[in-house]
Order: C-alpha cells, then sequence, then structure tokens
C-alpha cells in the first residue's frame, strides 16, 4: 500500500496529534469507496481496496472534534494523496441538490426576451461578428430553441467576415452542446472527431464527432475565428476552447483558462452530512491526447482579459491584409526571381497555399511563416522576408569590422567628405589579415567583398597596405571560410589579378531577371597594382559559411581550372538580393534577381561549390599548406 493511500485508512493521526470525537471509520470506508467508483482517473486510485479494508478493520474512533475541521483534514488529505485539487470534502448539514430548473413553457415574446437577456451578439466594424454566450446549452434544450437560436443569433453571425466568440464569463454548460458549438465551425464532411469522455461510475467512454447535419448553415472553415478566454472560463467551455484550438480552427486570445471537468459530482458519504465533490468523468482529446483539466487552457496570444476583444479585432484586422499580401508577394516573386520557371511556380503555390494563414496572430508570426514559405517552396534560402534597413554585423567579429569600414567608406562617397589617409589605411589594416608562411606562402583572408566604388575610391591603398604583401610570394592561400558575400561588382576585378593581362577571360556571364538582359564578366585589361598572375599556385580555403559573392569567386576559379579549392562546400546562398516592398504593407521580400551562367548545367546557386580536396573547415588551412610545401619540395628534388 502507497503512503498516501495509508493515510486514508490511518487517518485516525494527523499531523501526529491524536484526539478524540465522535465518528467512526466507516467514513474513512464510505469515503474511499466512493472515490474508488466515481474518480474519473482510477489509475491513480491503485492500492485504494487495501486502504479500504486496513480502515475496516480499525476500531478507534476518529480523533478530530469539530466536523468542519475534519472536512478540512481529509480534503487536505485526499488532495495530497491523489494529486488533484478538485476533490473536497466538505460538512453541510443543510445540503440540498441543486436541480437544473426546468425551461417552462414561456409564450415566443418572453422566450425571445430571456435569450436575448443571456446571449449578446454585435456585428462590429469591418463586419466582425460578437457573440458572447455565458452557459452552453445542451441538446435537449437546443432541440426546444433552437429555431429562435437560429433567426435571433446565426443568422446575424452567418453574414460576418470574422467571428470573436466570447467564453471569458462562461462556467457553465452541457457536455452534449460540445460537438453542437464545434460542428458550426467545421465543414460537413469528413466527420471528426472532437473528443472522448471518458465516465467512471458507468466505466464508459464516449466518443464525440463533428455533427453531418444542423440546423441551418454552418459557418464554415474559412473565415477567421477567435476565441476570448477569462481565467473565470470553466468545465464545458475549456473543452469549446481546447477542441477548436487543437482542430487549428480557432485561436485563443485571452488568459489561461480555470482548468476545471466536464463533470463534477458531489455525493453523500453513508448517512453522515458529510459530502465528496468528486470529478466523475475526464476528457481527452484524440489529438493532443491529453486534457485541458486542472491545467487548464493556454491561449494562442496570452493578454489581460479586459484587453483580449481590442487584441482579438487588431488579429482579424491584421488578417484580412494577408490576401492581398500573398498576392503581392507572389507577383513580385514570379516577375523577378532570378529563375523564372521556379519564380512563377513559387507564386502559384503560394496563392494556393492562402489558407494555412487563418491562424496568423501578429506581423511576426505572418513575415515568419510567409518567409519559411517562400524558401520551402522554392528550394532556395535568400528568398525569405526581410527589413528595408538590414543591421550592420557586430564589431566584435572581423567580418563585422570590414562591413563597417565599407559602410564608412559609403557614407563618404555619398556625402563628399575626404577623410585622411591615415584613417582609411587603419581601417584596412584590420579589415583584411595578411601573413607569409615557410616556402615562402603568402596567405590573405578577408570576409566580405565590397562594391566597385567602395573598392576603387580605396583601391590604392588596399595594394600598398595588404595586397604588396602577398603578390610576390611563389603560391598564395586566399581564406574565404568566413566570407559572407557581399556586393558581386568587384568580382570581375578581384578575379582578374590572377590572369594575364595579355588575353581578357570570360569570366561568368549574370542573367538579370527583372530586365531579362545578361551580362559577360570579364577579365580587366588594367588593374591598380601588379598581377598574381596565372602560373603561380593558388589555393581557396571554404567552408559552410562561405557564402553569395564569395561563392561567385569560388566558382569562377573553379571553372576555369585557376585554383584549387580546399575545405568544405559552400553555403549554396545567391547573388547579393534585392529588397522589394509587398505593395503599401510593412512586409519587405529579399529576392535574388541574378543568377550565374547555366549553359553547362547548374552553377552554384543553391548546391553551393563542391571542393577539390573536401576537409572540415578548421583543418583547411594546415590541409593547403601541407599541399603547397609537398609541392615545393618536390620541386627542391
Amino acid at each position: 500500500m502507497t503512503k498516501s493511500l495509508l493515510l486514508l485508512a490511518s487517518v485516525l493521526v494527523f499531523g501526529n496529534v491524536a484526539i478524540h470525537s465522535a465518528f467512526a471509520p466507516d467514513l474513512i470506508v464510505d469515503m474511499a469507496k466512493i472515490l474508488l467508483d466515481n474518480y474519473c482517473s482510477p489509475e491513480k486510485l491503485t492500492g485504494m481496496q487495501e486502504a479500504i479494508d486496513a480502515a475496516s478493520s480499525n476500531t478507534e474512533i476518529l480523533s478530530i472534534p469539530d466536523p468542519d475541521t475534519l472536512a478540512s483534514v481529509l480534503t487536505g488529505g485526499v488532495q495530497s494523496t491523489i494529486n488533484d485539487p478538485r476533490l473536497v470534502i466538505s460538512n453541510e448539514p443543510n445540503y440540498v441538490p441543486a436541480v437544473a430548473p426546468a425551461l417552462p413553457p414561456l409564450p415566443p415574446e418572453q422566450l425571445i426576451a430571456v435569450l436575448q437577456s443571456s446571449i449578446k451578439l454585435e456585428v462590429l466594424e469591418g463586419n466582425i461578428g460578437y457573440l458572447r454566450i455565458d452557459h452552453i446549452i445542451g441538446e435537449e434544450l437546443a432541440d426546444k430553441i433552437g429555431t429562435l437560436l437560429l433567426e435571433l443569433v446565426w443568422k446575424k453571425i452567418l453574414p460576418t467576415s470574422a467571428l470573436i466568440f466570447d467564453l471569458r464569463y462562461t462556467s457553465s454548460g452541457d457536455l452534449s452542446g460540445i460537438p453542437y458549438i464545434v460542428s458550426y465551425f467545421t465543414d460537413a464532411e469528413p466527420l471528426i472527431h472532437i473528443d472522448s469522455v471518458y465516465d467512471r461510475p458507468s466505466d464508459t467512454t464516449t466518443e464525440m464527432w463533428s455533427m453531418p447535419t444542423l440546423l441551418g448553415e454552418r459557418y464554415g472553415t474559412k473565415k477567421s475565428l477567435v476565441i476570448l478566454t477569462s481565467a473565470n472560463t470553466k468545465g464545458i467551455a475549456e473543452d469549446v476552447a481546447y477542441c477548436l484550438k487543437n482542430l487549428k480552427r480557432a485561436t485563443i486570445v485571452g488568459e489561461k483558462t480555470a482548468g476545471g471537468s466536464v463533470k463534477i459530482d458531489k455525493i453523500k458519504i453513508g448517512d453522515t452530512d458529510f459530502y465528496v465533490t468528486v470529478p466523475s468523468a475526464k476528457s481527452i482529446n484524440p489529438i493532443t491526447g491529453k486534457s485541458w483539466e486542472v491545467t487548464g487552457v493556454t491561449p494562442d496570444v496570452e493578454v489581460d482579459a479586459e484587453d483580449a476583444l481590442a487584441a482579438a479585432i487588431k488579429i482579424i484586422d491584421l488578417r484580412a491584409e494577408i490576401p492581398a499580401i500573398l498576392e503581392a508577394t507572389g507577383a513580385l516573386v514570379a516577375n523577378n526571381y532570378a529563375f523564372e520557371n521556379v519564380g512563377a511556380d513559387v507564386a502559384e503555390k503560394l496563392a494556393a497555399a492562402s489558407g494555412d494563414y487563418n491562424l496568423i496572430s501578429s506581423k511576426v508570426d505572418l513575415e515568419t511563416k510567409l518567409s519559411a514559405d517562400l524558401m520551402t517552396l522554392s528550394g532556395d534560402k535568400c528568398l525569405k522576408t526581410t527589413h528595408n534597413t538590414p543591421p550592420l554585423p557586430p564589431m566584435n567579429t572581423f567580418m563585422g569590422i570590414q562591413r563597417a569600414t565599407y559602410f564608412f567608406i559609403n557614407i563618404c562617397l555619398k556625402r563628399n567628405s575626404n577623410p585622411s589617409p591615415e584613417m582609411f589605411i587603419e581601417l584596412i589594416k584590420v579589415s583584411f589579415h595578411t601573413d607569409l608562411f615557410e616556402n615562402n606562402i603568402g596567405y590573405l583572408r578577408f570576409d566580405m567583398f565590397g562594391n566597385f566604388e567602395e573598392v576603387q575610391a580605396i583601391a590604392q591603398i588596399i595594394v600598398e597596405h595588404v595586397w604588396n604583401k602577398v603578390v610576390n610570394t611563389d603560391a598564395l592561400i586566399v581564406d574565404l571560410r568566413n566570407n559572407v558575400g557581399g556586393a558581386t561588382t568587384a568580382i570581375a576585378g578581384f578575379c582578374s589579378y590572377f590572369f594575364d593581362a595579355d588575353k581578357q577571360v570570360l569570366l561568368d556571364k549574370l542573367y538579370d531577371r527583372p530586365s531579362g538582359t545578361t551580362k559577360e564578366l570579364w577579365t580587366l585589361p588594367e588593374l591598380t597594382g601588379a598581377r598574381y598572375g596565372s602560373k603561380k599556385s593558388l589555393i581557396i580555403l571554404t567552408s559552410r559559411a562561405t557564402a553569395g559573392a564569395a561563392e561567385e569567386f569560388v566558382y569562377i576559379m573553379k571553372k576555369h581550372g585557376r585554383a584549387m579549392i580546399v575545405g568544405e562546400t559552400t553555403n549554396g546562398a545567391s547573388h547579393p538580393p534585392e529588397t522589394f516592398r509587398v505593395g503599401e504593407s510593412y512586409v519587405f521580400l529579399s529576392i535574388p534577381t541574378t543568377h550565374s551562367d547555366t549553359a553547362q548545367g547548374p552553377a552554384w546557386e543553391g548546391a553551393g561549390v563542391t571542393p577539390h580536396i573536401p576537409v572540415p573547415a578548421d583543418a583547411a588551412l594546415a590541409t593547403a599548406k601541407g599541399i603547397l610545401n609537398k609541392h615545393f619540395a618536390g620541386a627542391k628534388k
């Protein structure tokens, strides 16, 4: 027997204090039997029969003088034993079981008045329906007054564009009303398993399913449904909210609900004045396999109850904008995405998926889902939502410092300001890293490609303070493992340093989708500073972080056989995307509009560039040095 159940058998002593009274041990036995026969979770009562047998053999007198005190002690013992705060033992000598009054046969005008006083209905601005019900009626009453409800309430709700269903004050209801309410917000077919309710006294489980036929039309599944809740939302109303939430048919806004029960019974203990309040049935949701009882229903959008209505209206207003945003997004992608066929396919599938946005509750939710859908439908992680002013990388990173350098140069160009050469020199020194290894092997690292105008303005400084340190080496390692891309406008110029001046080389062809034009990238005939040339060894280090413009450089150098690639397959990003505003909305899209030459098959976008020598990124430098040292050692023999 468990220690906690032994408490029920040995309740003669509480808190190690023994006192005398006139309550027989049968009180404990009868209470335990009630729990055993009626408590909704019998699996928690393992060992209860042994507790009953032990109590039956106990001839001592219960030791608490006051019945109310005894009831309180028993309640504490039972609740801690079974870990269920709904279990209550009370002493009520004058208790009269409540009986729900039958609806008297009222004339139509009085019945209408009763209904109008218990149901609040309003059509808000924007054709948003508002319906407040403080008691959920059951099947029997619905059959009697259903026609009136249809005329007075439902026919006014049906034409609305969205509905706010207010359950903040709903603390009572009939279990049989659940399928009625849920079914009005689902389709007729297929039938849906809504809930399962296990009834302990009968040891039966009743499955609740959506109803194939209803009085009047359904609200359906397309229009927005927002349910308002509070800490006072209790019992059957919680079940309704939980079912519709997990069917993904409604958004719950407000406070966490009370955590009540589908059915509570109050049962007299033997011939005494004591009663046990016991949950005799429990809900088991077929989707989650769990229940809202005790724990309550957690809202999708948590706000104070008094703010819930305003929050719901805001959500519905946002959802009203979504169809136009999706349509405009599809058009932008179809007209501007680099790969035309993919763009058209994304636009078509996005339009078909509009129903998936019915549960969006905030602008952040919309941007997050839209971004995920664009990336999934296109297979391109660079096609996504963005912000109009992307933040600078953090200054505590090498790439962040370099990006800040280019940003500073760009500001100077726009403002026609003339900072001192010394300032530029210091910025350049911290933006590039060079080294010289044995066998006259040079090392060059930079983590972002600058725009042509930015680079051109400081080209001479870069040559003098960076390039000249490595240009006369016998081999060069260019480290792009942390290079996240940047602009592609300076790619042709940088590539040109690794080819000879006597012959121009067609590096790549870039197709621009918005203009429908193709731009050829050629090596430049004239450069600032000396060329590295086409004869000396060149190794480029890559990682999964190598992206964008850096991938274009790696792709060109590999395609032309000018460099050996060592490291990991690159990111598979895109040429620098353009930012587009979606109509007049707050949503901005990052759309890759350019792709490399695909005449010989797919380039690097999406797939990345595969290295000649695949090694982990952190081993790439040592591998490259080993290859070059071995080459030079062999050449000396």
